[in-house]
């Protein structure tokens, strides 16, 4: 297991929260962090605490993104016309992982990347292997012919906990999804509440 995968684990119990909604949480048994002094870590945490917490779970959700990546995702938000909050949301949701995982064909947003990374996908017919990659309206996202098969895609499918959000249509049959639009805060479906707003503050700082 990569080290990256592996950190999935880890970011909810230091979070304290289930951020991706998974039955199997850590978090749904232990509420408090990881290592031998995670039960003494509830202290009240200060404004810019609360910042950087919003980042790492913000950052966290989307695979554990590098801080160069994300920062250079929030200077893109930020230099677009508009809320750079909404920004920011668009930008991560238009990720080529991110979409992947939301039309439900894969499990996680790790497997996504992974998935994306080895070849399986393409991107209006062309082979996509960069889970950065940033897709437009209207762009066709489709699993190769050969992957269709994959015991991680049947899974995925299959799962029960979450659903394909409305700017994302998904034929499970055919495996291929088409990026409607790029969605807004309200448009996502987090199960936790993320807080785009205090990312801001705390580059704004």
């Amino acid at each position: 297991m990569t080290k990256r995968t592996a950190a999935k684990y880890k970011i909810d119990r230091r979070m304290g929260e289930n951020i991706w909604g998974r039955p199997k949480s850590p978090v749904n048994r232990r509420e408090y962090g990881p290592g031998q002094h995670g039960q003494r870590r509830k202290g009240k945490l200060s404004d810019f605490g609360v910042q950087l917490r919003a980042k790492q779970k913000l950052k966290g959700y989307y695979g554990d993104l590098r801080e160069k990546q994300f920062k250079a995702i929030f200077a893109e938000a930020d230099r677009r016309k508009g809320d750079t909050g909404e920004n920011l949301i668009g930008l991560l949701e238009s990720r080529l992982d991110a979409i992947v995982y939301r039309a439900k064909f894969v499990p996680t947003v790790f497997a996504a990347r992974q998935f994306v990374n080895h070849g399986h996908v393409k991107v209006n017919g062309v082979r996509v292997n960069i889970g950065s990659y940033v897709c437009k309206a209207g762009d066709v996202i489709e699993v190769r012919e050969k992957s269709k098969q994959l015991v991680v895609v049947l899974e995925a499918v299959s799962l029960a906990e979450r659903d394909v959000p409305d700017y994302i249509e998904a034929d499970h049959n055919k495996m291929v999804a088409t990026f409607v639009r790029v969605p807004s805060l309200s448009d996502v479906p987090y199960p936790v509440i993320m807080e785009p707003n205090l990312v801001v503050e705390f580059y704004s700082r």
